[in-house]
């Protein structure tokens, strides 16, 4: 197959595009021909090598966690899928940006998605719906998801607001549109947000959501009041130093099931910022470093 790796750990430079062994899948798992992955933080923080302490790769390695595509071959233990059917969802760390894949965790693709929609999905969708459970019922209630035009924020304003959340989301102005669009009402980041939210929320805000590590913590604590009222997905080392809940994403396809039930209802849409072809991953991977996305970034395979 052919497939994106990097032979050292590096700038994006280091991706070249090559041959590589076709995988196998195992028990529980299936093997998916890819239509499109998308490129999250992750992956360019495990290709430049800052997260090798943590996680070790057996290099080259294949970035890439989550895809959408056509299942090509089911391993032993399987059920509820077939040859042939529409799937989105995650697989290992690595293994994404390739023909082929190996999922451990997946969903049936809603036709209300595109091949780029779904393929966005699976991370963005599984990481925000756990930091969204972590805070309890949110019908009726005011969240605060900081971050909300990235790829994980603007999912988790999306999936909130279908739970019956009042959402206020944090970005640039440039994307204040773009969450109006989402359902939420925009206000900017930084210094003086509390003052910002009492206007928008005379009433407080109940509950906040952190995607981005923005060192705004301490600020959410503050302004929720209580330290069990905060989630982040993001900023680990500080959730742990407050108290707050501090969320990982898992191969789940409960949730990768729910999110997309939410997409055949209409509720749910990934959002693509920019799409690139394999052969220019390295374009990607250094747009997806640089930071400050409206949404997600895709390969198309």
């Amino acid at each position: 197959m052919r497939a994106a790796r990097f032979h050292e750990y590096g700038g994006a430079e280091s991706l070249v595009i090559e041959q590589a062994p076709d995988p196998d899948p195992g028990l529980g798992e299936i093997r998916v021909r890819v239509a499109a992955a998308s490129v999250n933080p992750i992956d360019w923080k495990l290709r430049a090598g800052t997260l090798h302490q943590l996680i070790p790769l057996e290099l080259p390695a294949i970035p890439g966690r989550d895809a959408a595509g056509v299942v090509d071959e089911i391993g032993d233990g399987v059920q509820g899928v077939s040859i042939g059917d529409r799937v989105f969802g995650l697989g290992g760390v690595t293994g994404a940006t390739a023909e082929l894949v190996i999922l451990s965790a997946w969903a049936h693709a809603p036709d209300t998605w595109n091949d780029e929609q779904a393929a966005g999905a699976g991370l963005a969708s599984v990481t925000a719906m756990r930091g969204l459970n972590a805070l309890g019922s949110l019908a009726g209630r005011t969240l605060l998801v900081e971050g909300a035009a990235g790829g994980v924020g603007g999912a988790a304003v999306e999936i909130a607001v279908a739970q019956g959340a009042t959402v206020i989301g944090t970005a640039s102005e440039r994307n204040h549109e773009f969450l109006t669009a989402l359902g939420a009402v925009p206000t900017t980041y930084g210094p003086g947000l509390a003052q910002r939210l009492s206007a928008l929320a005379p009433h407080g805000v109940d509950i906040a959501l952190d995607t981005a590590a923005s060192g705004s913590l301490d600020d959410l604590v503050a302004i929720t009041g209580d330290p069990t009222r905060v989630a982040t997905v993001a900023d680990h080392a500080g959730g742990q130093r407050l108290g707050t809940h501090v969320v990982n994403a898992e191969n789940d396809s409960t949730l990768l099931s729910a999110a997309a039930e939410l997409g055949r209802q209409g509720r749910y849409t990934p959002r693509i910022e920019q799409t690139y072809p394999l052969e220019q991953i390295a374009d990607a991977h250094a747009h997806a470093e640089r930071g400050r996305t409206r949404g997600k970034i895709v390969i198309c395979i």
